[in-house]
């Protein structure tokens, strides 16, 4: 690849394993709150995010830390940033180009917006992708593609990767792709599709918590793609 693509870790719980990560070439970190088995609330999130805040990537920068939400209120955004103060927001649900400026605006934060795409290609075509796209790209941050659910562990169909990357880059934004990778398939995915990121979640887990070597694994596919 011409150049690295940034790397986000989500679903993070727990201190110890967020202070082993120090070093990594690690750019984001993501904290759920949305219902789900990895869910945190606002106090822990703080703590979390006080740990990321002594992290040192590769780079000698501070991984970001984002939180993943859905379909979410401005005024819940509010309340929790207040506690835990994120760099991202992450807006898994049906929010509206409208809302996502606004979260933007009124909370002073980044705002990453996320897509579902199914298996079936002719399903995700209801309208183009770049019709989709086009309302949010003065809204968002970034676009990231998921498979439906999130937090699956499974893959959709990555013959659609392409159709979104032209968009994305057609629009100025930034393209992370989720959904069921591990390092056995990463590498497959960065050499064909190239996104600027990757999010992982379940595949650095064991018995459904992160995984230290398994995280330091992953990475080092990314590396080596």
């Amino acid at each position: 690849m011409s150049q690295q693509p940034r790397i986000k870790i989500c679903g993070l719980r727990d201190v110890t394993t967020i202070q082993a990560m120090n070093g990594l070439p690690i750019h984001e970190i993501g904290f759920v709150f949305a219902p789900s088995k990895r869910q945190v609330d606002k106090a822990t999130a703080a703590r979390l995010i006080e740990a990321v805040g002594g992290l040192r990537a590769a780079s000698g920068a501070r991984p970001r830390t984002v939180g993943v939400f859905v379909n979410e209120t401005l005024e819940g955004l509010k309340a929790i940033l207040e506690v835990a103060p994120l760099d991202v927001v992450q807006l898994h649900g049906d929010e509206s180009a409208v809302f996502c400026q606004e979260v933007r605006e009124k909370l002073d934060v980044q705002v990453w917006k996320v897509f579902s795409v199914k298996q079936d290609a002719e399903g995700n075509k209801p309208q183009s992708v770049m019709e989709t796209l086009t309302p949010y790209q003065a809204a968002v941050d970034a676009i990231l593609i998921d498979a439906p659910g999130g937090g699956t562990g499974k893959t959709f169909n990555w013959e659609m990767i392409e159709e979104y990357n032209q968009a994305a880059e057609a629009l100025g934004l930034p393209l992370y792709v989720a959904g069921g990778l591990n390092e056995g398939n990463v590498q497959e995915l960065l050499r064909t599709y190239s996104p600027n990121g990757i999010d992982v979640s379940s595949g650095v887990e064991t018995d459904g918590h992160k995984d230290i070597d398994k995280i330091r694994l992953f990475v080092r596919r990314v590396m080596e793609a």
